[in-house]
């Protein structure tokens, strides 16, 4: 199994060079022996990250290519983690986000990732947190999140983005009526894509009239973006809408907010490293069934790994 030679692997990630940034997220994934002593090592970076999520079939990864195709144009260096769903079978990503994003796979200044969900219900990567670390230490000029779409739990993308871009259709009437205060909460932009579609004004009033309370709370009004991005319309003005936020970067309350979450989630992460999935298994396997509680045997599952 490789060994992480953390210096000599960070060196050539501050260089920008993609190979060491790729071998680096999968042994970081795969956690080599060695890896956290690589993630602390890790240099600081601010680098701009932009959360993209909505629903599937809004067109997220269009939107995001036509973005990135803006953003070349002025001589950025862009990152891209596209979070898929995962294979049932292998928990592999079906890469579904690298197909619409074909133009873009030899590019000098673009490193497209796609990474699994396993089994995460959040809409993202376990390790989701370390890859955008490691993508921050390269010195990106912005790095781009978008998520599986999977309801509620998309929420978990707030505490990782500056921006949080959530990404609908004028089909998506319903969606609204049944949008949580949650996802109000989280989004910076709303961008109503397709826009060419039958229905797309009466949803962006339907939109404005449903987000109108969250305005009372929010320092600067949601934006509401309407695109057509198979076409590149609309996409200065949502580029422009994330330079804004970029220029007018989020409270010190809601970063510490975020930056709690981020904690919280890495030390939820080692504390549920003595868990062993299939030990679990195989003692359930062998429980009474006719006498089994299982809040009982959770709490003394845990109670037996914390000794």
């Amino acid at each position: 199994m490789f060994v992480f030679m953390a210096t000599e692997l960070i060196s050539k990630i501050v260089q920008k060079d993609f190979k060491s940034i790729a071998r680096a997220i999968s042994l970081v994934e795969n956690e080599s022996p060695g890896y956290e002593d690589f993630l602390r090592q890790l240099p600081s970076s601010n680098t701009f990250v932009i959360g993209i999520t909505g629903p599937p079939g809004a067109g997220k990864s269009t939107l995001v290519d036509a973005l990135m195709s803006k953003m070349i144009k002025e001589n950025n260096t862009v990152a891209v983690l596209c979070v898929d769903p995962s294979s049932p079978f292998n928990l592999g990503a079906l890469l579904g986000d690298r197909i619409r994003m074909s133009d873009w796979y030899i590019h000098p200044n673009v490193f497209i990732r796609s990474l699994a969900t396993r089994g995460s219900l959040g809409g993202l990567a376990p390790k989701i947190l370390e890859f955008t670390d490691i993508m921050k230490a390269a010195g990106f000029d912005y790095i781009i999140i978008e998520t599986v779409g999977v309801g509620q739990s998309e929420v978990e993308i707030a505490g990782l983005a500056d921006v949080t871009v959530v990404v609908m259709v004028p089909e998506g009437g319903d969606e609204i009526q049944t949008m949580k205060a949650g996802l109000m909460e989280i989004a910076d932009i709303f961008v109503v894509n397709k826009s060419d579609r039958p229905g797309a004004d009466a949803f962006e009033k339907n939109l404005k009239l449903k987000l109108a309370p969250a305005f009372q709370s929010k320092e600067k009004e949601i934006a509401i973006i309407k695109t057509i991005a198979s076409q590149k319309e609309g996409i200065d003005d949502l580029y422009s809408e994330i330079l804004d936020h970029r220029r007018n970067e989020k409270s010190s309350s809601k970063k510490n907010i975020l930056l709690t979450e981020k904690a919280f989630h890495l030390i939820q992460q080692q504390r549920m490293k003595d868990i062993d999935k299939e030990d679990l298994k195989l003692k359930l396997n062998q429980a009474d069934s006719d006498s089994f509680n299982l809040y009982e045997f959770v709490w003394q599952y845990v109670y037996s790994n914390n000794r």
